[in-house]
C-alpha cells in the first residue's frame, strides 16, 4: 500500500547571506498525523514554516505539500491549509467578524463556514474591533482564522500562546477532534507537555539541522531512567555507591538516582539497603528533548 505524505522536504536549505537558517532538512509528514516540531529559539523552526508558506524562498532543496511544490502552487496550497503564526499581525481597525470575512474571501466558497461554531466554542465576541482585544482574544481570533475553512493541514506555531488554561484545554479538544477526522497537524511549540499530549511523532531541529525524527514514546524510552527510593532511615553516601546508578539527590531519607547500567545488578545492590519504597518515574519528553541540547563535551563531534 502506498504511503501518502502531506509534507515532504528534500535537502531543504535556507541561508540569510552567510548565516544559516536551515540546512539539508529532509522530513516526511504523514497524512493524518500530528507531528511536533521542536527546537529552541533560533534553531530554524520559524524559517521552516515560512518556507512551507512560501513567505521565504529556499536557497536550495525543495518542499512539497499535498504533492505540490510550495513555490509554484502556493495559492492552491494555502486554500487547503490553516496557519497560526508565532507572530500574529492583525488589522486592528477591523471588527473580528470583518477580519474573518476578509480572510475567508481569499479562500473562495466556504472560506468561513465554521466561524459561528468556533466563535461560540471559544467565547469570542466578533463584534468588537481587533484593537480592543486582549492578547488572549487575539490568539482566539488567530485560531478561528486557521480552522474556519475546515483545512486539510494545520501549520501551528505556538498556538496556545496567551490562552488561559480553560481555553488551552478547549483548543486541545478541538485539535484531537480534527486529528480524529483525518486532518494533518504540524505543531511547533515550546510547551513540551503540550507536544507530548498531542503528538504521535516529533522532529527535533538543532542549529538549523534536523537531528531526530521519532515517535514520542520511543524517544521517551531512549532516555536514561530515574529511580526514586525512600529509605526507612537515613543512609550515608558511602552506602549509595551502586553499580549502574548515579546519585542525583540525597535529602534525608529520599534519594534519586540516574539509572545507567544493568537493572538486575542494580536491584540486587538496592535490596541490601533499608528500602521502604521504590519508584521508577516515567521518562518525560522534556527530559529526552533536553538531552539533545546539552553542551557537547569538549572535542566531541556534533
Amino acid at each position: 500500500m502506498a504511503t501518502n505524505y502531506a509534507i515532504v522536504t528534500q535537502d531543504l536549505t535556507k541561508f540569510y547571506g552567510r548565516q544559516r537558517g536551515i540546512e539539508g532538512v529532509n522530513l516526511r509528514v504523514l497524512e493524518g498525523e500530528v507531528l511536533g516540531f521542536l527546537g529552541p529559539n533560533g534553531a530554524g523552526k520559524t524559517t521552516t514554516l515560512r518556507v512551507f508558506l512560501d513567505l521565504l524562498r529556499p536557497t536550495s532543496g525543495s518542499a512539497r505539500i499535498f504533492g505540490l511544490d510550495t513555490q509554484r502552487h502556493d495559492v492552491e496550497i494555502k486554500r487547503r491549509l490553516g496557519n497560526i503564526p508565532g507572530d500574529i499581525a492583525l488589522y486592528e481597525s477591523l471588527k473580528g467578524s470583518e477580519l474573518l470575512d476578509l480572510l475567508g474571501s481569499f479562500r473562495g466558497r466556504g472560506g468561513g463556514r465554521r466561524i459561528k461554531e468556533l466563535a461560540e466554542r471559544f467565547d469570542l465576541d466578533l463584534g468588537r474591533q481587533v484593537r480592543a482585544y486582549s492578547r488572549g482574544m487575539k490568539q482566539k481570533l488567530a485560531i478561528l482564522q486557521a480552522f474556519m475553512h475546515d483545512p486539510e493541514l494545520l501549520l501551528l506555531d505556538e498556538p496556545t500562546l496567551g490562552l488561559d488554561p480553560l481555553m488551552q484545554r478547549e483548543f486541545y479538544a478541538l485539535l484531537a477532534e480534527e486529528h480524529n477526522r483525518g486532518k494533518t497537524v504540524f505543531l511547533s511549540s515550546h510547551i513540551l507537555s503540550e507536544v507530548e499530549r498531542l503528538c504521535g511523532r516529533v522532529a527535533i531541529i538543532k542549529e538549523g539541522r534536523l537531528v531526530l525524527v521519532d515517535e514520542v514514546e520511543a524517544l521517551k524510552r531512549r532516555k536514561v531512567r530515574k529511580m526514586h527510593i525512600h529509605f526507612r532511615r537515613e543512609v550515608g553516601k558511602e552506602d549509595l555507591r551502586l553499580p549502574g546508578a548515579e546519585l542525583l539527590r540525597l535529602e534525608g531519607q529520599e534519594v534519586e538516582f540516574l539509572m545507567k547500567g544493568d537493572i538486575q545488578t542494580l536491584l540486587a545492590a538496592v535490596a541490601r539497603l533499608p528500602v521502604e519504597d521504590i519508584a521508577f518515574p516515567e521518562a518525560t519528553l522534556e527530559e529526552a528533548f533536553l538531552e539533545f541540547y546539552q553542551p557537547a563535551p569538549e572535542g566531541a563531534a556534533v
